[in-house]
C-alpha cells in the first residue's frame, strides 16, 4: 500500500464515520440551533482536538493500553458514561424550567442569550472533553489506523497525518451543519422548540451515556 492509496482508503473510512450521526452531530446541531456561533464551533475544534490527540497517541503506541487493560478502559469508559449522563440530564432538567402549557408573547419571538452562553471556550472545554472521555474513539483509532499505514513509512508522522485528513473531514462536515442549523435558528430559538430541542438532545445524549456506560 503507497502512501496516496493509503489516504485515499484512510478518507473514505473516516468519512462514513464522519457522515454518521452521533453524540458529536447532536451536541453540535443544538448548540449552533440556539444562535451560539462561536460556542458552536468551539464545540468541532474541542472535538477534532480530541481526534488529533487520540490519533497522535496512537501512533506513539500509547492508546494500546486502553485494549490491553480492561481497568483503564473501563475508568474512561465509567467517566465518560457519568459525564454523558449529567450533560443530557442537565438539558433535561432545564428544558423543564418552563411549562411546556405556558403561553406568552415572548413565545412568539427569539430568547435572548447572555453573552456568556456564546463563549468559544466553553464549547472547546465541551467538545474536547466529550471526545477525550469516548474510549471507543481511541479503541477504533487503535484497530483501524495501523492498518492504513504503509510497510516503511514513518509511524508517528503517518498516524498523524492520517488523523489530520479525519479532522480535515471532520471540520468540513461540521461547517455544512452549523450552516444548516443556523438557517433554522430563529425558529429553533424559541422558547418552545428550545424545550423541545433540549429534550430531544437531553434524551439522545443520555442514551449514548447509557451505552457507554454498558459497554456497547
Amino acid at each position: 500500500m503507497t502512501l496516496t492509496s493509503a489516504l485515499w482508503s484512510f478518507a473514505l473510512v473516516v468519512g462514513l464515520l464522519t457522515l454518521t450521526p452521533g453524540l458529536d452531530t447532536a451536541l453540535i446541531l443544538r448548540t449552533a440551533a440556539l444562535g451560539r456561533r462561536r460556542r458552536a464551533w468551539g464545540v468541532v475544534l474541542g472535538i477534532q482536538t480530541g481526534t488529533l490527540l487520540w490519533g497522535s497517541l496512537t501512533s506513539l503506541g500509547v492508546t494500546a493500553l486502553l485494549t490491553a487493560s480492561h481497568l483503564a478502559y473501563d475508568a474512561l469508559r465509567l467517566g465518560g458514561a457519568c459525564y454523558l449522563l449529567w450533560m443530557g440530564g442537565r438539558m433535561l432538567w432545564q428544558s423543564r424550567h418552563r411549562s411546556p402549557t405556558e403561553s406568552t408573547p415572548e413565545d412568539d419571538v427569539p430568547a435572548a442569550e447572555p453573552p456568556a452562553a456564546d463563549s468559544w471556550t466553553a464549547g472547546w472545554r465541551q467538545g474536547t472533553v466529550t471526545n477525550l472521555l469516548n474510549p471507543k474513539v481511541g479503541v477504533f483509532y487503535v484497530a483501524v489506523l495501523p492498518q492504513f499505514i504503509p510497510a516503511g513509512a514513518p509511524h508517528f508522522a503517518t498516524g498523524v497525518l492520517l488523523t489530520s485528513e479525519h479532522v480535515a473531514l471532520g471540520l468540513l462536515w461540521s461547517t455544512v451543519l452549523i450552516a444548516f442549523a443556523q438557517a433554522l435558528r430563529v425558529r429553533l430559538q424559541r422558547p418552545s422548540a428550545r424545550r423541545l430541542l433540549d429534550r430531544v438532545t437531553g434524551v439522545a445524549i443520555v442514551g449514548f451515556g447509557l451505552r457507554l456506560a454498558g459497554g456497547s
